[in-house]
């Protein structure tokens, strides 16, 4: 394997799938087997996953809610996909861990760097709910802190299309797929993979992402090998 620890960060989106209601099992039962192939060739995986298919914390404006008080909404929203990952790998036979960055006793642990480190070399799939516990910050950059945190060797975005492109390819059949990209190109080039300051960190910490299909069938295991499946940023 040519990555021993790797950061996974999901969309919240891409959980409903096909379906209208929040989380399609069907989805959610394809993740499971992409992830417990990875567990099982000795890749220690921590999970970050987002909230957008119940509720984000851009809504909270249009709505009449506080910002502070959405981003929170957004947070827990978060916590709800994290469980039902959570239940679905252990239906699995996949051992795990839920760690938040607020607290909620019965329902998870909090955030303890060195207890996370520890559970992922026990062989533990640990997943980050709740983002970094403050508003103003997205999933996006609760994946690349909680990467550099526990010392990830890449930070693998699950999307629904198979990499970074010129355009958006779902908009536009002549847009073109980067292979590789370096931070300062993406840069230059405006090009909307993550938010600034997640892009940010993982560029001062010199920690690589890759962007690719997560639906993708195999797709996971790939990159873990490291196989081509995506667009590399470095």
């Amino acid at each position: 394997m040519k990555y021993k620890r790797i950061l996974l960060k999901l969309s919240g989106e891409a959980l409903t799938g096909n379906k209208t209601t929040n989380i399609d099992p069907d989805v959610l039962e394809q993740y499971c087997e992409e992830i417990k192939v990875v567990k099982e060739q000795g890749v220690q995986l921590a999970i970050v996953i987002g909230g957008g298919n119940i509720f984000r914390g851009g809504q909270a404006e249009a709505l009449g809610i506080d910002r502070v008080q959405g981003d929170y909404m957004g947070m827990l929203a978060t916590v709800i996909n994290a469980m039902a990952l959570q239940s679905a790998l252990e239906r699995h036979g996949v051992f795990t861990r839920l760690m938040a960055g607020i607290k909620m006793e019965q329902v998870c642990e909090p955030f303890i760097r060195r207890r996370a480190i520890r559970h992922l070399e026990k062989g533990r799939i640990v997943i980050f709910g709740a983002g970094i516990g403050n508003p103003y910050f997205t999933t996006d950059s609760t994946a690349s802190l909680r990467a550099i945190e526990i010392q990830a060797d890449v930070v693998l975005k699950g999307t629904r299309v198979d990499g970074v492109y010129t355009k958006d390819p779902l908009k536009f059949p002549d847009a073109v797929r980067y292979q590789t990209l370096s931070f300062q190109e993406a840069y230059e080039k405006n090009l909307n993979i993550m938010d600034m300051t997640a892009f940010t960190l993982c560029q001062e910490n010199k920690l690589p992402i890759i962007v690719f299909d997560m639906n993708k069938k195999g797709n996971l295991l790939k990159i873990a090998q490291g196989e081509e499946a995506g667009t590399l940023i470095r």
